[in-house]
């Protein structure tokens, strides 16, 4: 029988299989009391309670399933520079020293995974070197104009474009035009590098719970977050379901779209076969809104995304459905196995910017990362620290942005931004 994705008893993936530990924190029971109640365990979540956990707070994580069950977990493992789509549109909402802020914070952001790893010795394959593959020679003048950006900011890892004679260095295709490598972006494990944090922030105090999920919460100086088997009491509650928020506050879950994305896993590469393919071991995504994205596993198993699904529908096989496009950019892997499949939910936002803000004083929220979740999770985690700290300046700018309710009702939003996305989809043919 199928096991769909999405639900509680997903298939599994390659990074469950290959996790270096299996949680088995127990479910809340009873009243609880802590300077902090986080709702999810995911990137967002664990990685708030560490920056609060360093900072001396008491913290409790509340998780509906298990730690980093969501996308957290399941999605490509590319560490990537930069937090959402182009903040020059938000120009007139957080002006120009806000806009200036959110590029330093996309680069910090990798910054903040990077130093976690090595502060707490995270065993998670972390590998740098990152390419932007252009299939047109619009991606191409984009990308030229993101290497002018970088190059004027002083970034401190080397850039480089690539002209189509060079990019069998990076990626025996013959898909790609060319592109621009960056080797201060890269790729992870996501499921080790979450389950890595929350065994640093326990270490310093933080109370995880799995299989815990939040029933209601009720609002007032001091906030009580309701799961089935007990409560936890607290002086600042943060929300971090992102796309899995359901309808627990109605007032950010309009906000944010649930779409799926999935995975396949090839059986490890003979050695000739990815060193041709992948001779620098470099995390791959081209410039398409319905994006292809790549890399090689430590065990050197191609693990090829993409499909973002809009319309709320799985399909009838993630194989069947990733197969062909992993063979259009690699053909020569027809004969290969693919051992895993699996996919999940990400959370987008109609203006593609992750949403942080506050509900109440003292309820602060994040979400909507639009795929682009392992950065942004941990830039989001660390500025919610900073608001519970007194220090909001970083965390206003984002929360100066508008974000609009998609329309239609929780029935229909996802068949109407299906519907929307054709747009763009249309134009990538341009």
């Amino acid at each position: 029988m199928k096991i769909p994705v999405h639900s509680a008893n997903h298939a599994p993936s390659y990074y469950a299989a290959t996790a270096n530990r299996q949680t088995d924190y127990q479910s809340l029971q009873g009243d609880q009391s802590a300077d902090v109640c986080i709702v999810g365990g995911g990137f967002t979540g664990v990685s708030t309670a560490l920056n609060l956990a360093e900072r001396g707070y008491k913290v409790i994580v509340l998780e509906a399933h298990k730690i980093s069950w969501g996308a957290s977990g399941r999605n490509g493992g590319q560490l990537i520079r930069g937090i959402g789509h182009g903040a020059d549109q938000f120009r007139n909402e957080i002006g120009t020293e806000g806009v200036e802020a959110i590029f330093r914070m996309g680069l910090e952001a990798v910054e903040i995974v990077r130093n976690t790893v090595d502060r707490y010795q995270i065993d998670c394959d972390l590998t740098l070197g990152y390419f932007d593959a252009a299939t047109k020679p619009r991606h191409m003048r984009e990308l030229e104009e993101d290497y002018e950006s970088l190059t004027g900011y002083g970034y401190p890892h080397e850039l480089k474009m690539l002209d189509r004679s060079e990019v069998a260095s990076v990626v025996g295709s013959d898909m790609y035009i060319g592109g621009l490598v960056d080797m201060g972006s890269g790729h992870l494990h996501p499921l080790n590098l979450c389950l890595g944090e929350a065994a640093a922030a326990e270490s310093m105090g933080a109370q995880l719970f799995e299989h815990s999920a939040v029933t209601r919460i009720k609002h007032g100086t001091r906030p009580v977050v309701y799961t089935e088997q007990g409560s936890v009491n607290a002086d600042f509650v943060v929300l971090g379901g992102n796309a899995y928020i359901g309808n627990l506050e109605p007032r950010i879950a309009g906000k944010v779209l649930p779409a799926g994305s999935y995975v396949i896993a090839t059986e490890p590469l003979p050695e000739t076969l990815h060193s041709r393919l992948m001779p620098r071991n470099m995390a791959i995504c081209d410039q398409r809104v319905a994006l292809d994205y790549y890399r090689l596993s430590a065990d050197k198993r191609l693990l090829f995304g993409g499909m973002c699904n809009y319309s709320g529908r799985e399909p009838a096989s993630i194989t069947a459905a990733m197969r062909p496009k992993m063979l259009k950019v690699f053909p020569e892997l027809e004969s290969i196995t693919i051992d895993y499949e699996w996919g999940g939910n990400i959370g987008i936002g109609a203006n593609r910017m992750p949403q942080l803000g506050r509900i109440e004083n003292n309820v602060l929220f994040a979400q909507a990362y639009s795929g682009h979740g392992i950065n942004a999770t941990h830039m989001m985690g660390r500025l919610v620290a900073e608001a519970i700290s007194g220090q909001a300046e970083r965390f206003d700018v984002f929360a100066g942005i508008k974000h609009m309710t998609f329309p239609g009702g929780k029935h229909l939003r996802s068949p109407l931004l299906a519907a929307g996305m054709l747009y763009y989809r249309f134009m990538d043919l341009f």
